[in-house]
């Protein structure tokens, strides 16, 4: 449905412009809008990279192991089916961190990584297991303590305190993910 109602806002802006003779007003726009653009991809870009980065090397130490001691009961409580042997529990875990840290973009194939492990598990391959479904609810409230990707946007567009969202972020998101898993919990019984 966008992909149609997008085309018509720009054709009936162009067809507008033309009209009131402000052609030089919609160039102008595009140039300054493709120049913010690539100033925020090329800043995202290397943040994505930098914890992607780090990430690959703390699953390749003890940090990712202490840490999931340290969620584990957590994970029980939220993952009852998942065993702690299984590679999608790993999966899950490093995600989890992922968000947890604020790396959204960077958590992104992780968390595909995960999904794919726990899809490999899953006996009926047309319906979600309830892993499945928490793992998205949790993924989309997106715990975050260090909002990195925000603050880099913030930052990139001129923000002289790119880092006051982070207790707003906090309250935002703690809440998100509490309601999300009560919500999906009771419906899991019912369903």
């Amino acid at each position: 449905m966008l992909n149609i109602i997008w085309p018509i806002f720009i054709i009936i802006g162009c067809i507008y412009a033309i009209i009131n003779g402000k052609i030089s007003d919609i160039n102008n726009a595009v140039f300054e809008a493709t120049n913010s653009a690539i100033e925020v991809i090329i800043t995202m870009f290397g943040t994505v990279c930098l914890w992607n980065g780090i990430m690959q090397i703390a699953s390749n130490t003890s940090i990712v192991k202490i840490i999931m001691k340290i969620i584990k009961p957590i994970m029980k409580m939220v993952f009852p089916e998942l065993k702690e042997n299984m590679i999608a529990y790993k999966e899950i875990t490093m995600n989890i961190i992922a968000n947890i840290m604020g790396l959204g973009n960077a958590a992104t194939p992780l968390g595909l990584k995960a999904m794919k492990s726990l899809q490999r598990e899953n006996n009926n391959k047309k319906k979600l297991t309830n892993s499945m479904a928490m793992f998205i609810i949790i993924n989309t409230a997106s715990l975050q303590i260090i909002p990195t990707t925000v603050i880099a946007i913030r930052n990139s567009l001129g923000s002289e305190q790119p880092t006051a969202i982070i207790v707003p972020v906090w309250i935002a998101t703690f809440c998100a993910a509490i309601v999300a898993i009560i919500s999906a919990k009771i419906f899991m019984k019912r369903f």
